[in-house]
């Protein structure tokens, strides 16, 4: 076996085990049992198992579609271009809270990209791509969503409470109820597409629903790409519509909002003053290590988390009750600290076509669109 053969087997055998693990926590949303931590008549069974599919074949197919599209695109500019890494990851081991998988897939450019339009054509043919597909799904489940007494194949418990069940459960188990966020995407089907409003899903029971959790995820994973930050596909897009020096800007000012909204509420002028003075120097050193890497003076590192600080403890003496979501500063951590806001400097610099300019502005709007501010909570 040679070693391109070799390489096709590494990705072939990744496809599969993320489709194994996405159809095993597809199945483990869908008919509310857990593979561990259940009683032995709860655990999941083969019949159960293969429902997963219902999740695991359209969020895979938007996943992949959206890898292929930075794939051909690379290829037609004859780079040397790799297929899609799938990445498994169950997490049925410590429970079912955000189990969706997979934690995606990417692809490997080997060879250098010459031109601001071959980073923004790659860059922007992934998204849309996958965008395409994930409207047709959330479409096909919001036209083909089952009667309200479906819940009740997942939840019987919530049968003696009939269809008034929210009234009665959420209250009971008030800080143990996972509710998926929303976007504007999300909000339009749930407004024009569904022709029967009775039939729309309670919003913590979403996950439930294969389709729309699917299409959900594939809104969410197509906002994180289309951030215009670092060499994310939205970065790609500024990169080839701003230029350098354009893209630093927008992608510096973007990553300091996001962090200053993602610890809104940490720390505030309400605060004990012995808990601001216990955790304040050690918030302003997770800021200082997040920017760490965006500049090479220590001094406008720290000048950087000291005004996302001061905007943070700002915002909350004006408006006490706004707080962020603190799972972004995880995401905002990898981003500082291992991918990167920069962008590399290509040879060709020559500004992008109108067509093409027009496209890349109408995709920007799209991650607005999309984009999910509070992603996944625990009420």
């Amino acid at each position: 076996m040679n070693s391109e053969q070799k390489r096709v087997l590494l990705h072939l055998g990744l496809f599969v085990i993320t489709f194994l693990s996405t159809t095993l926590s597809g199945a483990e949303w869908i008919v509310g049992k857990t593979l561990l931590y259940q009683p032995e008549e709860s655990t999941l069974s083969w019949a159960d198992f293969w429902q997963g599919l219902h999740y695991s074949v359209p969020f895979l197919g938007i996943l992949t579609v959206h890898e292929f599209g930075h794939y051909f695109v690379a290829r037609h500019y004859k780079l040397n271009v790799t297929l899609p890494f799938y990445i498994p990851l169950w997490l049925g081991f410590i429970g079912q809270s955000i189990n969706i998988g997979t934690m995606g897939a990417f692809i490997k450019i080997k060879t250098p990209i010459s031109s601001r339009k071959e980073f923004f054509d790659v860059g922007i043919a992934g998204p849309l791509a996958g965008l395409v597909v994930a409207l047709g799904v959330l479409y096909y489940g919001f036209t083909h969503l089952p009667p309200p007494e479906y819940i009740f194949q997942i939840h019987p418990e919530y049968q003696q409470y009939g269809l008034d069940y929210a009234n009665h459960v959420y209250e009971k188990t008030k800080g143990g109820n996972l509710i998926l966020g929303t976007n504007l995407v999300f909000e339009f089907f749930k407004t024009y597409v569904v022709e029967n409003p009775t039939l729309l899903p309670n919003p913590y029971e979403i996950m439930h629903y294969p389709y729309l959790l699917a299409g959900y995820l594939a809104l969410f994973f197509t906002a994180l790409n289309l951030m215009p930050i670092g060499q994310l596909d939205g970065g790609h897009i500024v990169y080839g519509l701003l230029g350098a020096k354009g893209h630093r800007w927008v992608a510096f000012c973007l990553f300091f909002g996001f962090i200053s909204y993602a610890g809104l509420g940490i720390l505030t002028p309400q605060d004990d003053i012995w808990h601001l003075l216990t955790y304040a120097p050690l918030y302003f050193l997770f800021l200082y290590f997040v920017f760490s890497k965006t500049f090479k003076s220590p001094w406008n590192v720290a000048s950087a988390a000291l005004g996302v600080f001061t905007v943070q403890f700002l915002i909350s003496h004006f408006f006490p009750n706004l707080t962020g979501y603190y799972g972004w500063l995880l995401f905002a951590t990898i981003l500082g600290r291992t991918l990167g806001i920069s962008h590399p400097i290509t040879p060709d610099e020559r500004p992008l076509d109108w067509k093409r300019q027009v496209l890349g502005w109408l995709t920007l709007i799209i991650f607005i669109l999309c984009f999910t501010p509070m992603p996944l909570r625990v009420i």
